[in-house]
């Protein structure tokens, strides 16, 4: 058999697409984007971040506008968050942040609600008003054992109650 320059070309350029194609997916679904970060860094402290991880969505009304850039410890042992956020985005002030689920065991991300001051929020301010994660696990605990506590102990006023009877 001869050797077609031309079909060889070919196979070589369906070849190079093929593995563009796989390379871009693989960037895509990474969460990476050649157009850089957001342009504004904003920071907001909770006390429990219940399994949000680094790359996490920030949304406002479930669109998403940017993305959890990292996770420390501040020096009072708070979660300290830095969101990388769309540059274009006026925040207002009192603006507020809550760690939400997607689903019922599904991933953490971050949903900012608007407030209503007419000052907003510049790059490395701090979102002052947050909302921790609630944890399942706690939740449940407090189910089964009854550590409630939400209308003045749960179990131990019937207790009483049933003594005096």
């Amino acid at each position: 058999m001869t050797r077609a320059p031309l079909r060889d070309l070919l196979v070589g350029i369906f070849v190079l697409a093929g593995l563009g194609a796989v390379a871009y997916l693989s960037l895509s679904v990474g969460g990476l984007s050649a157009r850089g970060p957001g342009g504004l860094t904003l920071f907001a402290d909770f006390d429990e971040i219940g399994g949000l991880k680094p790359r996490a969505q920030v949304v406002i009304s479930g669109v998403k506008v940017g993305q959890v850039e990292s996770i420390a410890l501040d020096d009072n042992y708070r979660a300290r968050v830095k969101l990388d956020l769309d540059a274009r985005l006026k925040l207002p002030v009192d603006s507020s942040a809550s760690i939400m689920t997607s689903g019922l065991l599904g991933d953490r991300y971050i949903s900012l609600q608007l407030g209503g001051e007419p000052e907003n929020l510049k790059s490395g301010d701090r979102i002052a008003m947050t909302e921790s994660a609630v944890v399942l696990e706690r939740l449940i605990g407090k189910l089964v054992y009854g550590g409630g506590g939400g209308n003045g102990g749960g179990g131990g006023a019937g207790n009483e109650r049933g003594k005096t009877e």
